[in-house]
C-alpha cells in the first residue's frame, strides 16, 4: 500500500482503486481530490484526501466542494433531457420555436440539438463581453441571438466551451419557466439529495476548495498543442476560450460561484456525480432519472471527428461527451462529461458503473488525464 494522506473505504475486491487513488498523490502532483464510484446503484468507493490548498492544514474531505468546469455540461444535459421526456423540449425543433430572437442572422432553422451536440456554429461571440455580463445572464444571452454563426450551422463540429451553457440554459429557462441552476436544484439535486450547484448559495463558500491552476510545463516538455492553439489570436480557439473577457481569473470568486455559468462553474462533490450518474443508468434510492430510451438517443453519435475549435477529434452524443482519445472515461459505451483541469461524471450503462472524481489541483487540458485514467483503469480491472 502507497502511503499518501487517503481517507474513505472501498468495498471487498476493489483496494487496488485505493492504491491507485493514494499513487496520484505521490506520482501525479494531486493536492485534494475525491473519487466516487457506484456499481448498479450501489457506492462502492468513496475515497478522499490531500488538502484543500497546497501546504494547507485544512483536510481536502469528503464533503468538500469543488468546482468542476466543463463537467456541469453534462448535468446540464441531464435537465434537457428530463424536459424531453416531459414533451417540453423538443431537440429536433428549431430553436427560434422556445427563443424567438436566436433567429437573427439566418440562425431561425438550427435545430436545438445542434446546440447541444456542438454543430450550431457559435461556440465564439464577436461582442465584446465582461465578467459583469456574465453574472447579469442576459447581455450574454442577447450577444448570441445577435451572433452570426462561426461556420455553416451543422456543417462540422467545434467545441462550445463556454457558449454552450449559455445556449443551452436560455433553451432549457425558455422551456421550463426556470433559470437552469433553478431547474437542476429542484429537478435533479433534490430528489437525490446530491450537492451540487449551479449558482453556489453564499452561506456554502467556506467548503469549496480553490482551483489551483496547472503548472507551467517544465522546460523540456514538448509543446503543448493546446496552449499553441489557445495563446493564437486568430484561432477560433482563442475566441472561444477569451470572451467573456476575465471569465477564468474570475473562477475562485465568491461572485463567479453564485452566478449561473452552465458551461463551467458547477460547485459539487464526487459522491454527487457518481450518484447522479447512477440515477441516469438505472434506480438509486427509488430514483431514476432518465428513461433507458431516453439514454439510448441521448448517447447515439452526432459529432465526430476534428473538431473545428480543439483541432483534435472529439465525439458528442445529445449533450453528452462520448468516448474519445483525449477524454477514454471507460471506453466505448461510456457517456458524461470531462472538466478543464481532470475532473469527470461519467457512467457505463452495460457494466453498470459511474464515476465522479474532483481535484483542486488542475493539470493541462492536452491529452487524458493520468490521475483519472489510473483510476478507472484500476475499477474495470477490480470489476472484471
Amino acid at each position: 500500500m502507497i502511503e499518501a494522506p487517503v481517507a474513505g473505504s472501498v468495498v471487498a475486491g476493489f483496494e487496488p482503486v485505493r492504491d491507485a487513488f493514494a499513487a496520484n498523490f505521490e506520482h501525479q502532483g494531486e493536492v485534494g481530490a475525491a473519487f466516487c464510484v457506484h456499481l448498479n446503484g450501489r457506492q462502492i468507493v468513496d475515497l478522499w484526501g490531500g488538502a484543500s490548498t497546497p501546504g494547507a492544514s485544512d483536510p481536502y474531505t469528503a464533503d468538500t466542494l469543488q468546482m468542476v468546469m466543463s463537467t456541469t455540461k453534462g448535468v446540464v444535459a441531464i435537465a434537457a433531457h428530463i424536459l424531453a421526456e416531459e414533451g417540453r423540449l423538443d431537440f429536433d425543433a428549431p430553436v427560434a420555436q422556445y427563443w424567438p430572437e436566436f433567429a437573427a442572422e439566418g440562425k431561425g432553422t438550427i435545430p436545438v440539438r445542434w446546440l447541444f451536440s456542438h454543430r450550431a456554429g457559435l461556440a465564439a461571440i464577436d461582442r465584446p463581453l465582461t465578467v459583469e455580463d456574465v453574472y447579469a445572464w442576459d447581455p450574454v444571452v442577447a450577444a448570441l441571438a445577435a451572433q452570426r454563426p462561426n461556420w455553416e450551422p451543422g456543417s462540422g463540429h467545434g467545441y462550445h466551451a463556454l457558449t454552450y451553457g449559455w445556449l443551452a440554459g436560455e433553451v432549457i429557462r425558455r422551456a421550463s419557466g426556470m433559470s437552469v441552476g433553478r431547474f437542476v436544484a429542484e429537478r435533479v439535486a433534490s430528489p437525490l439529495g446530491l450537492e451540487f450547484w449551479i449558482g453556489l448559495p453564499d452561506a456554502l463558500n467556506a467548503r469549496v476548495a480553490p482551483q489551483i491552476p496547472a503548472p507551467p510545463p517544465t522546460p523540456s516538455a514538448p509543446a503543448d498543442p493546446f496552449i499553441a492553439r489557445l495563446a493564437d489570436p486568430k484561432s477560433l480557439m482563442h475566441r472561444a476560450f477569451t470572451n467573456p473577457a476575465g471569465l477564468f481569473a474570475a473562477a475562485n470568486l465568491p461572485a463567479f460561484r453564485a452566478a449561473e455559468v452552465p458551461a463551467a462553474n458547477g460547485i459539487g462533490t464526487a459522491r454527487s456525480l457518481s450518484r447522479l450518474y447512477a440515477a441516469c443508468i438505472g434506480e438509486v434510492d427509488g430514483v431514476r432519472l432518465l428513461k433507458p430510451q431516453t439514454l439510448e438517443r441521448a448517447m447515439r453519435t452526432e459529432a465526430h471527428g476534428e473538431d473545428l475549435v480543439v483541432g483534435y477529434e472529439t465525439r458528442y452524443g445529445t449533450g453528452f461527451q462520448l468516448s474519445f482519445p483525449s477524454r477514454p472515461m471507460a471506453g466505448g459505451g461510456s457517456f458524461g462529461h470531462y472538466g478543464m483541469g481532470g475532473s469527470v461524471g461519467f457512467a457505463h450503462p452495460a457494466r453498470g458503473l459511474s464515476f465522479g472524481y474532483v481535484m483542486n489541483q488542475m493539470l493541462s487540458p492536452s491529452g487524458a488525464d493520468p490521475r483519472t485514467t489510473a483510476l478507472i483503469r484500476a475499477v474495470l480491472a477490480c470489476a472484471g
